[in-house]
């Protein structure tokens, strides 16, 4: 039997370098979904520098097309994941009433549209398994609005009632969905450590008990 794998949408520094690190570190075949090439290759190769199985596919968040291609290519090469988070966001000051419409819409697509087409990616071979975990990264501004990041704002609350909804649909198919809403500003050396808040991703998909984790 080969190795479990996982494919981390929305690859980078923080977070998700975290969680590619501990999942590779539990014997984790690693997929890396990111638009940036070099910045992909990078994160690659700092994983395999661990001792870790690392891969990198480039697509773009917000294009369910483009999805649909990686996804395409990463179950020809790696088979059907275990595990898929979505953790790409879009990150922008500004307050609610200086959003355009045509602004809101475009976060959206990469702050929740792009966790579904994601999702939409892996469900119907999760079913047809009985298994598998989906893992959205979700923020404090879920809970706890910011004026200043009303978009952002707006995206995180709905990418949480996304976790909740899906999560209670796929639930008698064998699939954990769930949310983990980081409830701070993440930094090295801080209580918002990526590798400190990575474990609760591990933890999140090894005991599948626990539909959102805050951590604060």
């Amino acid at each position: 039997m080969g190795k479990k794998s996982i494919v981390i949408v929305g690859a980078g520094p923080g977070v998700s370098s975290g969680v590619a690190k501990i999942f590779g570190l539990k014997g984790f075949k690693v997929i890396l979904v990111a638009r940036n090439e070099k910045s992909l290759g990078e994160l690659v190769k700092s994983l395999e520098a661990q001792g870790i199985e690392a891969y990198g596919t480039t697509a773009n968040a917000a294009d369910a097309d483009s999805l649909q291609t990686a996804f395409q290519q990463i179950k020809r090469n790696h088979g059907i994941p275990e595990v898929l988070v979505y953790n790409a966001a879009v990150i922008k000051l500004g307050t609610a009433s200086k959003l355009t419409e045509a602004e809101l819409l475009d976060d959206l697509n990469v702050n929740v549209v792009g966790a579904l087409s994601s999702a939409l990616q892996v469900i119907p071979d999760f079913i047809e398994r009985k298994s598998g975990t989906i893992l959205f990264t979700g923020g404090g501004f879920a809970l706890t609005p910011a004026y200043e990041l009303a978009s952002l704002s707006v995206g995180k609350a709905a990418l949480r009632s996304l976790a909740y909804t899906l999560g209670e649909e796929l639930k008698p198919h064998g699939i954990h969905v769930g949310t983990i809403t980081i409830a701070g500003t993440v930094a090295v050396n801080t209580n918002f450590d990526p590798d400190r808040i990575a474990q609760t991703y591990w933890d999140m998909y090894e005991k599948q008990n626990e539909r959102e984790l805050i951590y604060q």
